[in-house]
C-alpha cells in the first residue's frame, strides 16, 4: 500500500458568498419601517499551510477534492449571513503550487508559510445597504459571488542539507541509518529504497538534514527506473555525494563509470551544476572494495572531488565524513544572503486606469473586460428588473457608456461583459436614460422595454383594481 506520495493534483473550490436579501420592516406602529434586508455571509477560503508534522501528500492523493463551506443568505431585520469557514489544508514543507500548465504560483518553505488557492466569493449586499436618498426602498438585493475553483498541482520537494545519490544498492540507505537516526529498509536487491528517507545529523555544534534519495539508472533524467520520480528531491540539497559502490559483483560496472553515468544524468535534469559534490567511496570492509578503492581515489581527487572510504557495515570512516559534511553544510549556509523581512509594497492605481477594457470583436460586437464591470454582473438578479437598472447605473457611472462611444460602438451592437466562456451578452442602447428616479414599484424598472411577465401581470392587476375603484367612486346610491 502506498505510504508516500510527492505529486498530486488537487480540486479546490472555495466557497460561494451568501446572496443579501430584500426585505421591509413590517411592524405594528412603525409605519414606513423602510428596508431591512441584510448581507450574505462572505464564501471560505482554501489555504494551504506548511505543517512540520506533514511528511507526505498521500491524504490529498485519496482524497483529490477539497471545497470550503458557502456563506450564509443575510435575512430581515439587517440579519447578515454567517461567514463560510475557511479550508485549511496542511501540506509538507517543501511543497510546490503549480497549475494545470505547469507555472509555478507558491512555494511553500518553512514552518507556518501559507498560500491561498482558493479566494471565497464576496456575500451580496441586502437591500438595507443599497438604499439611497434617491432610492430609499430597493426592491431587490445583490447575489453572493461564487468561489474560485481551480485545479491546482502539489509537487514535494524534500529540504535537506545533503542528498545521497548513486546507483541502486550502492549502500546509500546504509549509510544515512549509521549516520543518523533514520530506520530505511535495506536489502540486498535494486530499488529496495522506494521513497526518499530524512535524517538528521550532528556533528559537533552543526545540526543538518540528509536524504536518501532512491537508486538512480541511465536514462533516470528521462523517466527511467524511479529516477525523474525523485530527482526534484535533491534541488533544494546544498551538497550532492556521490556513493559509490566498491565491491559491486557487475562485471560492467566500476565506481568511475557510475560517477560519470549519474553525472550525466543530474547534468540532463538541470540545474544542479554549481552544488558541491562529494565522493564517499563505500563497502571499503570488503578486501577487494578496499582496493578499487585505493587504485580509483587519485584518479577522483584529480578531477577535484573530495573522496572519502567509509564502510557502513563496520562504520569505518564515518566520524570524518560526518564533520567534513557538517563544514560543508556551514559555509553554505554562511553564503546565503540573509532573509530581510518582507516589505509591504503600495502600488496606488493609476490616475488614467479607468478600471475595465473594452476591445471590438467582429462587426458591431464589443467585449467589456475589468474586475468592477464583472463582478457586478455575477451580483446582479437578471430576473429583476430594478437590479438590472442598478447595474446599468453602475456601469454608466463607471464610464463604460462613454468609452463604448469612444470605441465606435452603436445602438443596437452587441455588447459583451466576461470572458468568452461566461459573459453577458447583450444589445446596447446608448440612450437609456439613468437615475432611480425613473423606478416604479420596487423590482421594477420602466427604463427596459421587455419587463417581466409577472411584472407586466401586476401592471395589469393595477390597472383592474384602478378602474374598479373609479367605478365604485361614480356609483352613488338614491
Amino acid at each position: 500500500m502506498t505510504t508516500f506520495v510527492d505529486r498530486v493534483e488537487l480540486h479546490v473550490a472555495a466557497g460561494n458568498g451568501g446572496h443579501g436579501v430584500a426585505s421591509v420592516m413590517r411592524e405594528k406602529f412603525k409605519p414606513l419601517g423602510g428596508p431591512d434586508g441584510g448581507n450574505g455571509g462572505r464564501g471560505g477560503d482554501v489555504t494551504l499551510v506548511v505543517d512540520q508534522d506533514v511528511t507526505t501528500l498521500l491524504e490529498y492523493h485519496h482524497h483529490p477534492h477539497r471545497k470550503a463551506t458557502n456563506g450564509q443568505p443575510g435575512a430581515g431585520d439587517n440579519r447578515s449571513g454567517k461567514n463560510g469557514e475557511d479550508l485549511v489544508l496542511p501540506v509538507p514543507d517543501g511543497t510546490v503550487v503549480l497549475d494545470r500548465a505547469g507555472n509555478v504560483l507558491a512555494d511553500l518553505v518553512g514552518q507556518g508559510t501559507t498560500f491561498i488557492a482558493g479566494q471565497g466569493g464576496r456575500g451580496g449586499l441586502g437591500n438595507a445597504a443599497l438604499a439611497s436618498a434617491r432610492r430609499k426602498a430597493p426592491g431587490f438585493a445583490l447575489l453572493g459571488e461564487p468561489g474560485e475553483s481551480r485545479d491546482i498541482v502539489l509537487e514535494l520537494k524534500t529540504v535537506a542539507d545533503v542528498a545521497l545519490v548513486g546507483y541502486p544498492s550502492a549502500g546509500k540507505s546504509s549509510l544515512i541509518s549509521v549516520l543518523s537516526a533514520a530506520k530505511p529498509k535495506i536489502a540486498d536487491y535494486p530499488f529496495t529504497t522506494l521513497v526518499p528517507n530524512l535524517g538528521v545529523v550532528t556533528a559537533g555544534s552543526t545540526v543538518y538534514t540528509i536524504a536518501d534519495v532512491p537508486g538512480l539508472i541511465p536514462g533516470a533524467s528521462q523517466g527511467k527506473g524511479l529516477g525523474l520520480e525523485f530527482l526534484r528531491h535533491v534541488e533544494r540539497c546544498e551538497v550532492l555525494v556521490h556513493v559509490l559502490d566498491t565491491a559491486t559483483l557487475e562485471a560492467d560496472r566500476d565506481p568511475v563509470s557510475d560517477l560519470d553515468i549519474i553525472e550525466e544524468e543530474l547534468k540532463q535534469y538541470g540545474g544542479l551544476e554549481n552544488r558541491p559534490r562529494m565522493v564517499v567511496l563505500n563497502k571499503i570492509d570488503v578486501p577487494d572494495g578496499k582496493d578499487l578503492a585505493d587504485i580509483i581515489r587519485p584518479d577522483l581527487e584529480e578531477r577535484g572531488y573530495l573522496v572519502f572510504e567509509v564502510s557502513a557495515v563496520a562504520h569505518m570512516g564515518l566520524k570524518e565524513l560526518s564533520f567534513a559534511l557538517a563544514d560543508v553544510v556551514s559555509k553554505a549556509r554562511a553564503a546565503k544572503p540573509v532573509q530581510e523581512a518582507t516589505r509591504i509594497v503600495i502600488r496606488p492605481k493609476p490616475v488614467d486606469d479607468a478600471g475595465f477594457t473594452i476591445t471590438e470583436e467582429g462587426e458591431n460586437f464589443f467585449r467589456v473586460r475589468g474586475e468592477k464591470p464583472e463582478r457586478w454582473v455575477r451580483q446582479t438578479d437578471f430576473s429583476n428588473d430594478e437590479a438590472v437598472g442598478y447595474l446599468a447605473d453602475r456601469l454608466n457611472r463607471l464610464g463604460v457608456e462613454d468609452a463604448l462611444r469612444k470605441a465606435g460602438a452603436h445602438a443596437g451592437d452587441g455588447i459583451a461583459i466576461g470572458p468568452e466562456d461566461n459573459a453577458v451578452v447583450f444589445d446596447w442602447e446608448p440612450m437609456m436614460a439613468a437615475g432611480a428616479e425613473m423606478l416604479g414599484r420596487r423590482g421594477e424598472d420602466h427604463r427596459l422595454e421587455a419587463p417581466r411577465p409577472a411584472a407586466q401581470r401586476r401592471r395589469d392587476r393595477d390597472e383592474a383594481r384602478d378602474e374598479a375603484d373609479q367605478e365604485y367612486d361614480g356609483f352613488r346610491p338614491f
